[in-house]
């Protein structure tokens, strides 16, 4: 399972990367917002520097157009800046459309903003490297975002659909277990969620157990 990060603040994606776990990055126009970068030169250079600290991992830059021309001019300028992006396209109908076109030209996709099965089975006909069903949001209406990766994963399986599966707005390390049991690809959350996955209140009681047993043991020497 590769471990994405969803965030635009490159100090985060710093502290995933030294972690070693990292295999790429997510953003949209709101994460980007919310570190202050404005402007369309500043965001595409925010890309190209998100790109240099995850060296090898895949990064998503998100089109701000819905309609097709659009979508593919935008998208065609994100894929030039780096090797490593890809073009992050919403499910709509020119989306799809866009998709297809990308797909036939090289370019990398990703999917984003799904909230069905059937959303997720057109993205994978479009030729989409990744779909981003949305975990967190669909928890939050009381719908199981869970069980959509199941359903996505089953039709994906059925018939061998290259599309890899990026479970998206992750909240909590719980998420990223069950999207690991039921197979996604890919899951992308925040920094926070990533490293509760180190926390065990065993692992704490048992390290301060070995320290002061080390601590006891030099002081009788």
């Amino acid at each position: 399972m590769k471990f994405f990060i969803d965030t635009a603040n490159l100090d985060q994606i710093r502290e995933a990367q030294d972690l070693g776990v990292l295999d790429g990055v997510t953003t949209n126009p709101s994460l980007m917002a919310k570190e202050g970068i404005s402007g369309v030169d500043r965001v595409l250079k925010h890309y190209v520097d998100i790109c240099e600290i995850v060296k090898n991992g895949d990064v998503s830059a998100e089109v701000i157009a819905t309609d097709y021309a659009g979508i593919i001019k935008e998208g065609e300028n994100l894929a030039a800046l780096h090797p490593n992006i890809v073009v992050k396209v919403p499910m709509i109908k020119d989306g799809i459309k866009a998709i297809r076109y990308f797909s036939d030209n090289g370019i990398k996709t990703n999917c984003t903003l799904v909230f069905s099965a059937g959303q997720a089975l057109l993205a994978a006909k479009a030729g989409a490297t990744y779909v981003s069903p949305f975990v967190g949001r669909l928890d939050d209406i009381s719908t199981d975002g869970i069980q959509l990766i199941e359903q996505i994963r089953l039709i994906y399986d059925n018939y061998a659909y290259d599309t890899q599966i990026l479970a998206a707005s992750v909240r909590h390390p719980m998420h990223i277990m069950k999207c690991a049991e039921i197979g996604a690809d890919v899951m992308t959350g925040p920094l926070s969620a990533i490293m509760a996955l180190l926390k065990h209140p065993l692992t704490d009681s048992g390290l301060a157990q070995f320290l002061a047993d080390h601590k006891k043991a030099s002081e009788q020497q």
